[in-house]
């Protein structure tokens, strides 16, 4: 049986790809996997030689019909979650003997073999991981009213197995996120993520994981402890840290844990302190300095706005108003 974990990024994360290979292969050494490339090697200016030693499926070779249309509607986030169903889908495809494939986010590190996973997928298709399993204890980011507008389960990973629901999921899966995977919480979208609330209700033989030690991350922080020095760490005085999420974390800000939350700081949260160090190194250590140099072929120029006009309200606060809507085609930036 064939397993295999797919990422997807553009050149400009590679280090991040490369980091959460190496640890893959240190503890699963039976994983194949995989990096999907959201950009063009033949049309960037890399070499060969930069490139880390994983196998890359680049983005137009996996028979997306009208990916010309699915790149010029999404912005690269977007089109990043986007493609995800796609190339998992790709993969099954393409590799028979794959038996299991998981999707990570490139930005997380693996401290444990994935056998917790495998046991869910024994009777069941697919695995998820809820963002938290307690409620938040103050008015900081992150919140749950965020949560129900950007999704119950974090979509950084997913566990599937070759199966009929995984096959009909990643159908319907690829059918919404055609049309449907903007950033507009207005509308009720957030990418990929939020449509698999529908999952565990659609299909019987969805995993919904309670491991603490799954998808640890910014926000699940003020539940899961750290209780132990060195690895293999535990949760809790409990769980085995099987994964944790480096989502929304930058080597060039070593001392935010996440841009996406303002609940701690590592004075509040040291038990995870060691956890960034290494993160930070490894970074350094697999490219990032020189990867994200690299412009993303997809990323779509931004447009050139017009000159704004505006009226400079202090300046002519006195005149009567009628004379103010005079000025307003009149005064400009």
């Amino acid at each position: 049986m064939q397993k295999i974990v797919l990422t997807i990024c553009s050149i400009n994360y590679l280090a991040q790809a490369k980091t959460l290979g190496d640890s893959l292969k240190k503890h699963n050494p039976t994983y194949r996997y995989f990096i999907g490339l959201v950009d063009r090697l033949d049309k960037s200016d890399i070499q060969k030689d930069q490139l880390p030693p994983y196998e890359l499926i680049e983005l137009h070779t996996i028979g997306i019909e009208d990916l010309d249309e699915l790149c010029e509607k999404y912005n690269i986030t977007e089109l990043n979650t986007a493609v995800k169903p796609f190339f998992l889908d790709h993969i099954y495809n393409t590799y028979p003997e794959a038996e299991i494939v998981h999707y990570f986010d490139p930005d997380i590190v693996i401290y444990q073999p994935l056998t917790e996973i495998e046991k869910g997928l024994e009777n069941n298709s697919l695995y998820v991981t809820p963002h938290t399993l307690k409620a938040y204890p103050d008015e900081y980011e992150p919140q749950e009213r965020g949560l129900l507008n950007t999704g119950l389960y974090n979509l950084g990973f997913i566990g599937t197995k070759r199966s009929a629901t995984t096959a009909s999921f990643l159908a319907w899966w690829k059918d919404r996120l055609r049309d449907h995977c903007y950033i507009d919480l207005e509308k009720g979208m957030f990418v990929d993520q939020l449509w698999v609330n529908f999952a565990p209700l659609y299909y019987e033989d969805v995993y919904v994981s309670r491991h603490l030690g799954l998808n640890m991350a910014y926000w699940n922080l003020h539940e899961r402890v750290i209780t132990n020095d060195n690895e293999p760490y535990l949760i809790n005085e409990k769980y085995p840290l099987i994964f944790f999420h480096f989502s929304g974390y930058s080597p060039e800000k070593p001392t935010q844990i996440s841009k996406y939350q303002n609940r701690y700081t590592f004075q509040e949260k040291g038990d995870v302190a060691s956890l960034f160090d290494f993160y930070a190194q490894a970074l350094i250590a697999n490219g990032h300095n020189t990867y994200k140099k690299f412009p993303c072929f997809y990323i779509k120029p931004a447009p050139i706005l017009p000159r704004k006009r505006f009226l400079r309200v202090r300046k002519y606060a006195s005149m009567p108003f009628r004379w103010i809507v005079n000025f307003i085609d009149t005064v400009t930036l």
